[in-house]
């Protein structure tokens, strides 16, 4: 996180109450997974390919998470739980040759992401569910029984 302060021409520090300066959740989130990885890691210069955004969601019941993944097969994942760390893990390998008379070209590309997740102890881990359509990998994290929000309700006085 970035601690320049924008200095108007003058040299003046103006007191706004403006709240550009601090940052939202999501890029609190960005921050967390991308601070301090040298950008060939965060991306891959073969195919264009950055680390996947993620959407998660919490209802009374689960917690929904998406990642928009496009161009993959559902069997390019690689999705596997240990000790509470949710891991979601692809790779892929491309090549090409192209033979004429006069000369020969190949080529070749190579990408992969790994994402974790650490889930609260609030997630029934039997009964997660994973499914890919249309370049969306969904999963469906139910909350166990007792972490479920109840709704509220009215307590008589006797």
């Amino acid at each position: 996180m970035s601690n320049l302060v924008n200095v108007p021409k003058n040299g003046s520090l103006a007191n706004t109450n403006s709240n550009a300066n601090f940052p939202t959740l999501s890029n609190w989130f960005d921050d967390l997974f991308n601070r301090d990885l040298p950008s060939v890691f965060t991306s891959n210069f073969n195919t264009g390919m950055t680390l996947p955004k993620v959407n998660i969601k919490e209802t009374a019941d689960a917690f929904m998470v998406e990642m928009a993944v496009p161009g993959l097969k559902k069997s390019d994942f690689h999705i596997d739980l240990d000790n509470q760390v949710l891991s979601i893990f692809t790779e892929t390998k491309a090549e090409n040759e192209d033979k004429n008379a006069n000369y020969t070209r190949r080529e070749f590309g190579y990408s992969s992401f790994k994402r974790t997740f650490n889930l609260p102890e609030s997630v029934n881990d039997e009964k997660i569910n994973a499914k890919y359509t249309d370049g969306i990998l969904s999963l469906l994290l139910p909350k166990k029984e007792e972490a479920k929000q109840k709704p509220p309700r009215t307590i008589k006085i006797s």
